[in-house]
């Protein structure tokens, strides 16, 4: 029997609904997992066959968690619900079914590395310019397009309604290439894994029908993040019986750059009249401090359902407002803050550093690296992503699918077999004019129009492919991987040369068997299909550990789902977060501020915002000023502080941060760009504010003679000041002898003794 006691009365009332729609807003922290687990268990305890639920969410981590959550509640019988991403489920039914669209079973399914290339050779084969269609813009095109179920035709007649440009036209070809080519690749890209599930649905009938009939019970976790094709697949699943229960945080959606829609969970109640709400806003991650941080800001935003979080745990430490010179004071405070916090004894695993854009991490692992604080960053190069991996997952994916020219083009010459680009092309087109796959063209070179020395070298390729795909149907994969090591002979060309790149590489080729055999172990009846598959759905963040030995750098997007002790997040300035063209567009700001709020809501102890009077990002410094995400806390909440922690006046909320002056605390930097740095023997002093009425005006009051210290500019005398229109100007001549005017309001200019 389930106990039920353990669930809040909002989460019971989840739990025990019996049937029909239901939308759970469940704010950060809410505990919408034990909610969501609870009630698949309770429904297997109440009658219902565990296959006939489906429960779906979007990382293969929060798909794994829920099904052993499941699985500990309602015991073997979890086993059998399904509980998987949108994309796993998709591929559970193509597999079955794709036939009907014209494909073979053994589709490929292409990843963004793999979307890329393909998009390079179709902009080649048209001969256009990467210069002029960068393959990023293109890929966002076409995902765009895919993710609104537009083909290409219809991608363009849009396009030219909207905007009547001739360069709609190229891409418009390249997309129609991109989709010959994928299909004739017998090959899906991650979209595609949506789009044609929904294509086989409605092409066939029976198909949907099964499916429906199937499952009694639809659950989806995250439906904030759903987009326009997995909306659809929803409504469809849920069928006649309407037994759909989505669980999501509108204030959460922070993905509608990739397609996710704010409106699929903002009009449930429209498309379920009948639906019943429960909201979820006893939070059970946060202190009070924080959690009121956070709806104090995310109340600004005017789309949303309102909720407000509370908790039971006490009020908690202040939040830290940090003002730094710039990046690398910045960089300099986190680390200092983040070795006292392991001296104290948090684990490294439980600390992060949260930033808006991937270009702020650079400054702070350098000074990690000093400092000898372990980190890890995610989203940088998978594993999965690394070249010597790539090309012996391209054999394997080659033996599985002989349709696949994308992974056969890639290991021709992997590793080196004296067959050049240009044999490549003239087999390739060959290939295409006699409508064969390029592993047949191989097969068939003593007829391609090559040279005799081409010919012999791509005879013994196709030679050693026909005993690869042989030796496929006997082996396991991980004696298949091995196989193909020893064969190819591509771990003893490493070897023979012993650099640290190539030994780096060894390693990653012995980690990719490790992981075959781990895929074995948890799956001793997979077959290579599914480890293809496996990988294939993969990605960085399924495999954050956030109690390992390494404190986690990345993005805000990046760190929705997770929670740690203790988040700093740097940059918090305006053209920094939110981000310039989010300044003019307030569909964008809103989802800026709802990414605020994801941030400020991984924090379970600990929350420190930082940021910088000059910052220097993509080759440009500037000066900009304190994000309205800090104006918008109160007051009440902050605790102004140095690195070395004293209390400090908070700025009154609304004012610009050059109305207010934090003086950095102890000369202890000098390697880092700081003040003493420049060669200041007196301690740094500060001086009052005089801020205007509407908050703007000189932080510091200079006059002639003062010693003054730029971050950028070092060591300084101010040789004038003027006052214009309320603004203090002020100008100074360097050590180095050029005289600089800056606007002290915004200057990153510290007086210093003599």
């Amino acid at each position: 029997m389930i106990d039920l006691t353990v669930l809040n009365p909002q989460q019971r009332t989840a739990v025990e609904h019996t049937g029909g729609p239901l939308l759970i807003l469940a704010g950060a922290g809410s505990g919408k997992t034990r909610a969501l687990t609870y009630r698949v268990a309770y429904l297997i305890e109440h009658g219902t066959a565990p296959w006939k639920i489906l429960a779906i969410t979007f990382t293969n981590k929060a798909a794994r968690e829920m099904k052993d959550r499941i699985c500990s509640l309602a015991g073997a019988e979890g086993e059998e619900v399904w509980a998987m991403t949108f994309h796993a489920l998709c591929v559970r039914i193509l597999r079955r079914d794709i036939e009907k669209l014209g494909y073979k079973r053994q589709f490929v399914i292409y990843d963004e590395d793999d979307s890329m290339r393909l998009i390079k050779d179709s902009l080649k084969k048209l001969n256009l310019d990467e210069k002029h269609f960068p393959p990023r813009s293109v890929r966002a095109v076409i995902s765009n397009a895919k993710n609104h179920m537009l083909t290409p035709k219809e991608w363009l007649e849009q396009a030219m309604r909207t905007d009547p440009d001739i360069r709609n036209q190229r891409y418009y070809d390249v997309y129609e290439r991109y989709e010959k080519e994928l299909r004739g690749n017998n090959a899906l890209d991650f979209d595609d894994l949506l789009l044609r599930t929904l294509e086989l649905f409605a092409e066939n009938p029976p198909v949907l029908q099964y499916y429906q009939d199937r499952f009694e019970h639809v659950l989806v976790d995250e439906y904030q993040d759903t987009n326009y094709v997995q909306y659809q697949l929803v409504l469809l699943l849920a069928g006649y019986r309407k037994n759909i229960c989505v669980v999501g945080d509108d204030d959460q959606s922070i993905y509608g750059w990739r397609g996710a829609d704010i409106r699929n969970i903002l009009g449930f109640e429209t498309d379920f009249p009948d639906a019943r709400v429960i909201k979820l806003e006893q939070n059970y991650r946060s202190t009070g401090n924080i959690l009121d941080a956070a709806n104090q800001v995310i109340a600004h935003n005017l789309g949303r359902k309102e909720k407000a979080l509370w908790t039971e745990s006490g009020a908690g430490e202040p939040i830290v407002l940090a003002d730094t010179l710039d990046e690398r004071d910045e960089a300099a405070v986190i680390s200092n803050q983040t070795r006292g916090f392991i001296r104290e004894g948090v684990r490294p695993g439980q600390i992060a550093v949260l930033y808006r854009m991937n270009a702020q991490s650079r400054v702070i692992e350098e000074a990690f690296v000093r400092a000898g604080i372990p980190y890890r960053v995610y989203g940088g190069l998978k594993f999965y992503d690394r070249k010597e991996v790539r090309d012996l997952m391209a054999y394997l994916r080659a033996i599985y699918n002989q349709d696949d020219d994308l992974s056969a083009r890639r290991i021709i010459n992997e590793p080196r077999r004296g067959i050049g680009e240009a044999t490549v092309t003239l087999l390739s087109d060959w290939a295409a004019q006699n409508g064969i796959s390029f592993l047949n063209a191989a097969l068939s070179a003593e007829d391609a129009p090559l040279g005799s020395r081409a010919r012999k070298q791509i005879g013994a390729f196709a030679d050693l492919m026909v005993d690869l795909v042989m030796a496929a149907g006997t082996q396991s994969p991980s004696e298949l991987l091995q196989t193909v090591i020893d064969r190819t002979g591509y771990l003893k060309e490493l070897e023979q040369a012993k650099t640290e790149e190539n030994q780096a590489r060894i390693e990653n080729i012995r980690e990719l068997q490790g992981a075959v055999t781990e895929f074995e172990q948890l799956h001793p009846d997979g077959s290579l299909s599914d480890f293809l598959e496996n990988v294939a759905l993969v990605t960085d963040y399924d495999s954050i550990d956030e109690n390992g030995g390494a404190v986690t750098l990345m993005t805000l997007h990046a760190a929705k789902g997770l929670e740690f002790d203790v988040v700093f997040m740097p940059g918090m300035e305006e053209g920094i977060f939110p981000t310039t063209r989010a300044l003019t567009d307030p569909e964008s700001l809103e989802e800026e501020r709802r990414l605020a709020y994801v941030g400020i809501t991984r924090a379970r102890k600990r929350l420190f915002l930082l940021h910088a009077y000059s910052r220097a990002i993509y080759n440009s410094r500037s000066s900009n000023e304190l994000s309205r995400f800090v104006s918008e806390i109160p007051p009440r909440l902050l605790r102004s502080g140095s690195r070395r922690g004293e209390v400090r006046r908070v700025p009154p909320a609304g004012m610009m941060r050059s109305a207010y002056v934090q003086i950095p605390a102890r000369p202890d930097r000098r390697a880092e760009g700081s003040a003493e740095a420049a060669g200041s023997k007196g301690a740094l002093r500060g001086a009052g504010t005089n801020a205007s009425p509407e908050g703007r005006g000189a932080a510091v009051l200079f006059k002639t003679g003062d010693s003054v210290v730029h971050s950028i500019f070092k060591r300084g005398r101010v040789i004038r000041t003027e006052m214009m229109n309320g603004r203090q100007k002020v100008r100074v001549q360097f050590s180095d002898g050029k005289i600089r005017e800056f606007d002290a309001g915004i200057a990153p200019l510290v007086k210093v003794e003599d």
